[in-house]
């Protein structure tokens, strides 16, 4: 059973609330209720749009997991999960002497942890591997609107139409692409900011308007940043980080 005491200064939205807390989403803090599992001051709550007051305590009378979820700064050649004969497999870079976290790593030893959206053996960057049902539907769900961040270097001419194309007007297997977000940065790198994820979509993308991708990096997903994690190292997601995922996306 979880218990909270709601100390804001004005009523709140239990769902919102419970999502900003890092308990679960909107979406399952909505079902929680449908199945009568939340109370407030020991009343049962069953209208879905009902909000806490400040000093009032909220209690969801049912055990909710949230798992084990980290960052991996994944490296080029590395596969996300089902490696093949002599590939290396995202899960394996969770060492000791691997770990960048506060304190000591936690065990992943028969730990079950797929990737949260995954990157192909060729791309680099923020990886994450969870066994959190609700953040991996809040990241990667059908209905999941969080912004995927990556820094594209490609071989080609760049024109703004070329701009223009990949951020609204491409198919993928005969499907339009949601419109995406697609600036060049200083550098001459690309800045992609996608919310959705096809099947190698940044480089089958470049190659529709004549561009190689020459390397690929995932720095963001929401308000997760890589930050200055090294590559091939990892960490654990924080309360507070997976609060603020599960917010974005409510």
């Amino acid at each position: 059973m979880t218990t909270l005491r709601y100390d804001g200064a004005a009523p709140l939205r239990i769902n919102k609330w419970l999502a900003q807390s890092g308990v679960c989403s909107r979406r399952e803090a909505e079902a929680l209720i449908a199945d009568g599992a939340v109370y407030i001051d020991g009343e049962r709550v069953d209208d879905p749009g009902r909000k806490i007051a400040p000093g009032q305590t909220l209690e969801v009378r049912r055990e909710i997991e949230a798992g084990l979820t980290v960052i991996v700064h994944k490296p080029e050649g590395v596969v996300s999960a089902h490696p093949e004969p002599g590939q290396t497999e995202a899960a394996h870079l969770l060492t000791p002497d691997n770990w960048r976290g506060a304190g000591t790593a936690p065990a992943t030893r028969g730990v079950s942890l797929p990737p949260v959206g995954r990157l192909d053996r060729d791309s680099r960057g923020l990886l994450l591997l969870s066994s959190d049902g609700v953040l991996a539907k809040a990241v990667i769900g059908p209905s999941s609107m969080l912004e995927k961040e990556y820094h594209v270097a490609a071989v080609g001419e760049i024109t703004p139409r070329t701009l223009s194309v990949l951020r609204h007007g491409l198919h993928l297997d005969g499907r339009p692409l949601k419109p995406a977000k697609v600036t060049r940065l200083d550098d001459g790198r690309l800045r992609f900011v996608l919310t959705e994820g096809r099947n190698r979509q940044i480089r089958r993308m470049c190659a529709l308007v004549g561009l190689d991708v020459v390397d690929l990096k995932r720095v963001r997903i929401g308000p997760l940043a890589l930050g200055e994690l090294p590559e091939g190292c990892w960490r654990a997601l924080s309360a507070g980080e997976r609060a603020h995922l599960l917010m974005t996306d409510a």
